[in-house]
């Protein structure tokens, strides 16, 4: 007699039509016996497109539909036992178009939220939204390692990285049995080479990033969705990252990518003051193996991903170190550069409030130099870790009162409820700023998530005063000479060693 077959996990994937999103679809598309999936897809040429290449899947449903319309994300959730929360509008589209990225990367959050709400057992779905690395800004060296946890500091002008800081808190503190909010690195793809976009000028060399392959990142999605996936995954918040080989200056990236097409020195491509010394993203992390080690994901390389988009590039692409140096740099990189939100757009248009954002002034970016005094950057490779005002130590069952007040005197401000159960790190608790402003969020939400004023958090101008009145924004934003009248006092007075 038959073994009658297991009944199929039911996946609801957002962002299907994505360079990410397609990915997710392949891999699922090969275990077609264990799971089905949804996908809900904007009805947009470019996203029929997309999904038209898995009209042929046999475990796919495509509903079209958007992200904003409840009704649609309803019908989606409803029998799925996961919701793999992928789409979104990201940078630098979403710069441009700030109201939409919002009514979208919030929205949607609220309309997936409200739907599980709706469900018979909103405990037999599990919830995985995805943040970006782009909530925690500029971490130039020194501060070049960071982990969950670590204050959230948006660059200026970044609405993608806004809009997720708000759907972030949405998730968390929702309520919801079942959830994990993951905020994903830079994902590298086989498009990687083709990318042109002012906002390439954006990224200074200095920078570094922990970069994940798209590949690795598919896995992760298909691999929380299994049921050997350990208990203590759901309810807590994850970098994801590639680990120790995926560890790359900005400067070493720019070298992989064009040695791979044949250019024997980018330098030959760019004026060295193009591209911005602050006001980006990117960082290497400390924590990165957590997620791994509860959802093993990481089998590629960052070899064998370039490979692949060497493979995947056009002839034009791969053979680009054959024309000569001049014309890409004079035909495509510098009229890149002054288009709309490239750096030298910002210099020729005498836009003061950017110079400053992207190289601190208009003196700072004269004094930039040429390349015969650039040096490859060689940050610091020991892992360093952030105070965050706490004692992290303690289980989350022997967090009180007393251990909140600490955190949030650490952050500048003050716990303005005084009701707080001992271990109870889901319900919301009153806090107030520096700057008197009264917020709500969870002990999970403020300790662990790192967050604080959401007031605060949009003014980015604002970030060096802040830090004035904060330990904890202290240790990112003042030099040391200042600094040591705040959060050097703050260690010494809680015992920790600074950095």
């Amino acid at each position: 007699m038959d073994t009658p077959a297991l009944p199929r996990t039911r996946i609801f994937l957002t962002g299907a039509a994505g360079n990410w999103g397609t990915r997710i679809l392949a891999a699922f598309a090969e275990r077609a016996d264990r799971f089905e999936v949804v996908a809900l897809v904007l009805p947009t040429p470019r996203d029929s497109a997309a999904i038209r290449a898995f009209e042929s899947m046999p475990n796919l449903t495509v509903v079209f539909g958007d992200l904003t319309d409840y009704a649609a994300v309803e019908r989606c959730v409803r029998g799925a036992d996961y919701v793999l929360h992928v789409g979104a509008i990201v940078s630098p589209f979403a710069d441009d178009h700030p109201e939409l990225a919002h009514e979208v990367n919030v929205g949607s959050m609220q309309n997936i939220i409200r739907a599980v709400q709706a469900q018979p057992d909103p405990s037999a779905i599990g919830v995985v939204g995805v943040g970006t690395i782009a909530e925690t800004g500029d971490r130039n060296p020194p501060h070049h390692w960071g982990r969950v946890g670590d204050p959230l500091r948006v660059a200026r002008y970044d609405e993608y990285g806004q809009s997720k800081i708000i759907a972030e808190k949405l998730l968390v503190d929702s309520g919801l049995p079942k959830w994990a909010w993951i905020r994903q690195t830079g994902i590298f793809h086989p498009g990687m080479l083709e990318v042109r976009d002012p906002i390439m000028t954006h990224s200074p060399f200095e920078g570094v990033m922990e970069w994940v392959s798209v590949e690795d990142a598919a896995r992760l999605m298909v691999g929380i969705c299994s049921p050997e996936v350990p208990e203590k995954f759901w309810g807590d918040i994850y970098n994801i990252g590639g680990g120790e080989g995926w560890r790359l200056t900005n400067w070493e990236l720019q070298l992989a990518l064009t040695g791979a097409m044949g250019v024997r020195d980018p330098k030959a491509w760019y004026e060295r003051n193009w591209f911005a010394t602050r006001n980006f993203h990117g960082q290497w992390y400390t924590d990165s193996d957590r997620l791994h080690e509860l959802v093993p994901f990481r089998q590629d390389t960052f070899a064998a991903a370039l490979d692949r988009a060497v493979a995947a590039a056009p002839s034009s692409v791969r053979s680009a170190g054959k024309v000569p140096a001049w014309i890409i740099k004079h035909l495509v990189m510098k009229p890149l550069t002054v288009k709309p939100r490239g750096t030298m757009h910002f210099v020729a248009q005498d836009d003061e409030e950017r110079i400053a954002a992207y190289f601190g002034s208009r003196a700072e970016w004269e004094a930039i130099g040429d390349w015969s005094t650039f040096w490859p950057p060689r940050p610091d490779r020991t892992p360093r870790e952030l105070d965050h005002g706490y004692d992290e130590s303690l289980p989350t069952t022997q967090w009180t009162t007393g251990l909140y007040a600490q955190a949030a005197e650490f952050r500048g401000g003050e716990l303005v409820s005084t009701d707080a159960t001992p271990g109870d790190i889901s319900t919301p608790l009153e806090w107030r700023c520096a700057f008197g402003h009264s917020f709500t969020g969870s002990p999970r939400l403020i300790l662990r998530a790192g967050r604080w004023c959401p007031t605060c958090v949009r003014d980015t101008a604002g970030y060096v005063e802040q830090a004035r009145r904060s330990p904890f924004f202290a240790q990112l934003v003042l030099p040391p000479e200042v600094d040591a009248d705040h959060s050097g006092r703050f260690h010494s007075q809680y015992g920790r060693a600074s950095i």
